[in-house]
């Protein structure tokens, strides 16, 4: 009876070291690719809702119809065709627009 051989370990060869170090990048740059995509979306969808003061005192009879913020300024559109600007850290009116 004879007894089996221990079995040959095939040698790796250039090649195929070569193929299997380029699919290990590969790997780590799909990876890397997916978690920066995935970070970029999460900034881009943040919360930057401006704020606005809780009271804005408009002129008696004027109703708010829109409202759009600057730097240091917000604007409110009344339904009288006015554009109100009032300055963001005082709440002051500081200009009135008439729309014809």
């Amino acid at each position: 009876m004879s007894v089996p051989s221990e079995p040959e370990i095939p040698q790796e060869t250039p090649q195929l070291r070569l193929l299997r170090r380029m699919v290990m990048a590969l790997t780590a740059v799909m990876i890397g690719g997916v978690l920066l995509t995935f970070a970029l979306i999460v900034i881009r969808l943040s919360d930057r809702t401006p704020t606005l003061p809780e009271d804005v005192e408009l002129p008696d009879g004027a109703r708010a119809q829109a409202v759009t913020i600057g730097p240091n300024w917000y604007a409110v559109v009344t339904d009288d065709n006015r554009i109100l600007i009032f300055d963001k850290t005082t709440g002051k009116l500081h200009q009135t627009i008439n729309v014809e």
